[in-house]
């Protein structure tokens, strides 16, 4: 039995006919020996094809950075409630459950389909991350409804020191 590395990265296994019977020590220990080797090809084509979500995954992520950017220029437009800050909850609400599972599958790389959460508790969770992701946009938006108050509470009470002053 040989090896040989082809052109596409993955091998092909030539077999030389064992000189023993099928039923003996060395004909199963090349066949555990072809299995592993097959199950680490399976792990391989996993990693890679999980390397190309990845990839597209950090190009997404860019391409949001940089519209955020973007919009964070134009504040022009602040203090305004629209569909876009619905919509920027709606992603952000994506963007963080999207994080959650990159991370546990960083974490626990092993996790078999076994222990995944059944449908109904994934999506409980994932209402719950909805229903958290609107709260906080609503305190966002009061806690810059506040800070709005108080610079025009400010720039009253200077108006009015000037005009006590002259």
């Amino acid at each position: 039995m040989a090896c040989h590395p082809s052109s596409t990265g993955s091998y092909t296994v030539v077999i030389i006919p064992l000189r023993t019977s099928l039923y003996s020590l060395d004909a199963l220990r090349f066949y555990l020996w072809i299995q592993r080797m097959r199950d680490l090809e399976k792990e391989k084509d996993a990693l890679w094809s999980g390397l190309e979500i990845l990839e597209k995954s950090r190009l997404w992520y860019v391409q949001r950075l940089e519209e955020n950017r973007m919009r964070q220029d134009n504040v022009e437009t602040k203090g305004k409630f629209d569909s876009a800050q619905t919509r920027s909850c709606l992603l952000r609400s994506r963007v963080l459950r999207v994080n959650g599972s990159l991370g546990s599958v960083m974490c626990e790389p092993n996790v078999t389909s076994k222990s995944d959460p059944s449908l109904p508790e994934t999506v409980a969770d994932s209402d719950l991350r909805w229903h958290n992701s609107v709260l906080t946009q609503e305190l966002s938006d009061k806690n810059h409804r506040i800070s709005t108050l108080e610079l025009e509470k400010d720039a009253l009470l200077e108006q009015l020191y000037e005009l006590q002053a002259h």
